[in-house]
């Protein structure tokens, strides 16, 4: 728990979406660590319950006497039904939101424009883009009303330049990075802060998604260098969200240390 000043987050409740795998599983856990209580959003039941074990037990090991409650919720992002009755589900002792992490989103192919299945173009800005907005403004005006609160957007180096096979993934990210600098110009006259978290190169199932399952294929994309890890980001995360109240990181662009850009990296250094 050296990475961060952990006093500040104890008690803190934190929403995380996409939390049952990758970044926002470890984002979790992490969060547990620093004495946070937890609101964890994913699709999937099974794997999501599995995190919350994870994130009950980090607590309880860290020794940290305050935070530790834990509450999943099934749900979609990418469903306005099923978002705009969010609230509803959200245990009433935690539906103080200090911390929001839209984590969930994802990339499905490397078809070049013109191949490219609608449902796939659909799926990842109903996800990445309107999921995420919803979300946001779900919380935002409690946030207001209040006059706290921290947005975390993860964003991507796709949200920074394009790249070939990827343009509607980069499309997305565009917009979350357009997104969340409007918000934080929105909010200048408040206390809420909003970060945008730009991860390079990261090593998670994410990869797996992109190629449709074929995990040799994943495995290709980081062969011979040293990716980032979910971890790593999710010490991003949490380093921002554990920044005095007057500190906001409006934007923190993460690479491993062998990636210069979204196609620039150097794969003889696997460290």
């Amino acid at each position: 728990m050296s990475v961060f000043n952990a006093s500040r987050l104890l008690g803190k409740t934190v929403l995380v979406t996409g939390a049952s795998s990758g970044i926002g599983a470890a984002t979790a856990i992490l969060f547990a660590k620093g004495g946070a209580n937890l609101i964890l959003l994913a699709r999937r039941a099974d794997a999501l319950k599995a995190i919350a074990d994870a994130c009950t037990t980090a607590h309880k090991e860290s020794g940290v006497q305050q935070g530790g409650k834990v509450a999943t919720i099934q749900l979609d992002v990418s469903d306005k039904a099923q978002v705009s009755g969010l609230l509803d589900k959200i245990p009433a002792e935690l539906r103080a939101i200090d911390v929001l992490v839209n984590n969930a989103g994802y990339v499905l192919g490397v078809e070049r424009v013109g191949e490219i299945a609608a449902s796939d173009i659909e799926g990842m800005f109903a996800t990445n883009v309107l999921g995420l907005i919803s979300v946001t403004q779900l919380f935002i005006k409690d946030f207001k009303q209040r006059n706290t609160g921290h947005v975390i957007n993860i964003g991507s180096i796709a949200g920074r330049e394009a790249y070939a096979g990827g343009s509607i993934y980069c499309a997305t990210k565009h917009a979350v990075s357009a997104f969340t600098g409007s918000l934080m110009r929105e909010l200048v006259d408040t206390s809420i802060r909003v970060t945008e978290i730009q991860p390079g190169m990261v090593e998670t199932e994410f990869s797996v998604i992109r190629f449709r399952g074929n995990k040799a294929a994943a495995d290709k994309v980081y062969e011979g260098l040293h990716p980032l890890t979910a971890e790593d980001i999710a010490e991003e995360i949490v380093w921002a969200a554990s920044r005095p109240p007057h500190v906001n990181l409006a934007e923190v662009f993460v690479l491993p240390v062998n990636q210069a850009s979204a196609t620039l990296n150097y794969r003889g250094n696997r460290l």
